[in-house]
């Protein structure tokens, strides 16, 4: 899991999240996704932050009732109202032998950006770009 940020959501794939093949939905793991990469950008945004772009999402592998999701997020960029993080989704699930088994299933680059309580652009703080290494 190196390198892959901090885990900013674990969750249980539940049957309420799953699609008509039996699969859990991808809209609800896109909805996963953009709650990781919010949750890392609100550090350097703490008010508020609304997305504005979702890079291309590739799902590698079904995600299946009871598998156990991980989103981890960085964050890999940041302007002078915009945040960008990369969210990785890993899922844990047992094997044919019942050893646990963590699966990556995708990788999204999500962007944010800084807004006050209106909804207005809010520049990012310098002091918190500088606490975080940017």
């Amino acid at each position: 899991m190196k390198n892959m940020g901090e885990p900013r959501i674990k969750i249980v794939a539940m049957p309420s999240d799953t699609n008509p093949a039996g699969n859990i939905f991808g809209g609800w793991i896109l909805s996963q996704i953009d709650l990781a990469g919010a949750i890392a950008a609100r550090e350097l945004a703490p008010i508020r932050v609304v997305t504005i772009s979702m890079k291309e999402v590739i799902f590698k592998e079904p995600v299946f009732i009871g598998d156990i999701v991980s989103c981890y997020a960085k964050i890999t960029q940041v302007g002078q109202t915009s945040i960008t993080t990369v969210v990785k989704v890993v899922v844990q699930r047992l094997n044919s032998q019942g050893f646990c088994e963590c699966v990556p299933v995708t990788t999204a680059e999500v962007t944010y950006v800084s807004v006050d309580e209106k909804g207005n652009k809010k520049l990012i703080d310098k002091d918190l770009k500088r606490l975080h290494g940017f």
